[in-house]
C-alpha cells in the first residue's frame, strides 16, 4: 500500500493535488486551518510527501510550525516564492512547483502553460497532475527552478500591479499599455534581483511572461490580492533602497 500524502491547506489548489494523488491510489491526509499539525504528524510520521498548499500570506507561519518528521518530503507551490522563503527555516531541498493552472470554485482546472517542478517529489507530482490532464515538466536543477519562480513572480506582480492602473486583461495590458507593463516589470525584476542577490536574464523572463500571456490572453490583470502585493513589493524596495518609481507612482495614485 502506498504511503499517505499530507496536504496542508485544502482550498481550491490543494484539492487539485489531493485529487491527483488519490487517482494514483495514495491515501490523502488533509490538514485544515483548525487542526494541529503536530497531532497529525504523530499519526503520520513517514508520508510520501507533504504538500503545503496554504496561501503565500500563511506560508511562513506554517513552515515555522512544521513538524520535524515532515521536513524531508516537503512540497511548496505558493506565488511570490523564492529560496529565501524556505532557507530561513532550515529547509534545504524541498520540492518546488510553479503552478500555472487556475482552479476556481465550481470550475475545473484551467491550464495556462506547463507547470515546472524540481525536487525529490517531482516525478510523483508530474504523475499525479497528469491524471487530471495538467501538464508538468521536471526541470534540470535548482538554478533552473529559481528562474521559473522568478518568472511566475514577474507575471503575478506585473499583471496585478499594472492592473491597478490599467485594469483589463493581460492581452490588453501588453498591447494597449505596453510602456506601463514594461516599467512595472522592470521595477519587479529590480526587486527580484535584490531578493536572490544576483542578476537575472531579463529578456528571457519577459519572453516567458509573454508566453504565459498567450496561454490565457483573457486572464484579468487585477486580482483581489493586487493591493497587498504592491504593498509587499514596496516594503521590500524600501528595505533595499530601490527606487521602483513606477510602483511608487501607482501606489501614490491609489491613496
Amino acid at each position: 500500500m502506498n504511503k499517505p500524502v499530507v496536504v496542508i491547506g485544502m482550498g481550491e489548489i490543494g484539492s487539485v493535488f489531493a485529487r491527483g494523488c488519490l487517482r494514483l491510489a495514495y491515501p490523502v491526509v488533509p490538514v485544515t486551518r483548525d487542526m494541529d499539525m503536530a497531532v497529525v504528524a504523530a499519526e503520520v510520521q513517514t508520508p510520501e510527501m507533504v504538500i503545503v498548499a496554504v496561501g503565500e500570506g500563511d506560508l511562513q507561519a506554517t513552515l515555522a510550525l512544521l513538524p520535524d518528521v515532515w521536513r524531508d518530503r516537503l512540497v511548496l507551490l505558493q506565488n511570490e516564492l523564492l529560496p529565501r522563503d524556505w532557507l530561513q527555516h532550515g529547509l534545504v531541498e524541498p520540492t518546488v512547483i510553479s503552478v500555472w493552472f487556475e482552479k476556481k470554485k465550481g470550475i475545473d482546472s484551467k491550464v495556462v502553460i506547463v507547470s515546472p517542478v524540481f525536487g525529490a517529489c517531482a516525478d510523483l507530482l508530474q504523475q499525479a497532475l497528469a491524471t487530471l490532464d495538467i501538464p508538468v515538466s521536471v526541470v534540470a536543477d535548482e538554478q533552473a527552478m529559481q528562474h521559473e519562480l522568478i518568472l511566475k513572480n514577474l507575471y503575478i506582480l506585473t499583471t496585478n500591479i499594472a492592473g491597478l492602473e490599467a485594469g483589463g486583461n493581460v492581452r490588453e495590458l501588453w498591447l494597449e499599455h505596453n510602456d506601463l507593463a514594461c516599467d512595472v516589470a522592470g521595477d519587479v525584476l529590480d526587486i527580484q534581483e535584490y531578493l536572490i542577490d544576483q542578476s537575472v536574464n531579463r529578456s528571457a523572463l519577459i519572453e516567458g511572461m509573454l508566453k504565459a500571456f498567450d496561454g490565457d490572453p483573457e486572464h484579468g490583470c487585477m486580482g483581489r490580492s493586487a493591493p497587498a502585493r504592491l504593498a509587499r513589493a514596496l516594503g521590500i524596495a524600501d528595505d533595499a533602497g530601490l527606487g521602483v518609481a513606477t510602483l511608487r507612482r501607482i501606489a501614490a495614485a491609489k491613496t
